[in-house]
């Protein structure tokens, strides 16, 4: 039985699809888009926000890529989403088509249990 009572991380996959203003920057304007445009407003709004980024484009046509973000608490992502949504890429660069928001094995610390996993080797 678990006995860990630390708040689980909130992890959001935000589900987006690039818009045609995203796709005639050049790559150099893109990264520098990013670097100017979102990490300044996320860095001035929130703490304990991490990202992975993944390029979906090949195999679906609705979601281009799926943006993984993981905040300490419900606190930093909400102050995330917020600043988010203050900069170009909510719903002008990219079409915010779903979020999925959850804790990883929520089922577990909801009911004392060890997380089932698996492991291949």
């Amino acid at each position: 039985m678990s006995t860990d009572t630390t708040e689980p991380p909130v992890t959001a996959f935000m589900l987006v699809k690039t818009t045609p203003e995203w796709l005639a920057l050049t790559v150099e304007e893109r990264v520098h888009a990013f670097t100017t445009q979102v990490l300044p407003a996320i860095q001035a709004k929130t703490t304990g926000v991490r990202s992975r980024f993944y390029d979906t484009e090949f195999y679906s046509v609705r979601v281009t890529d799926v943006w993984v973000w993981e905040a300490d608490d419900h606190k930093a992502y909400q102050l995330l989403i917020d600043a988010l949504r203050e900069t170009p890429f909510w719903d002008r660069y990219f079409e915010i088509v779903d979020l999925l928001v959850g804790t990883e094995n929520g089922y577990a610390r909801t009911y004392g249990l060890e997380a089932v996993t698996t492991i291949s080797t």
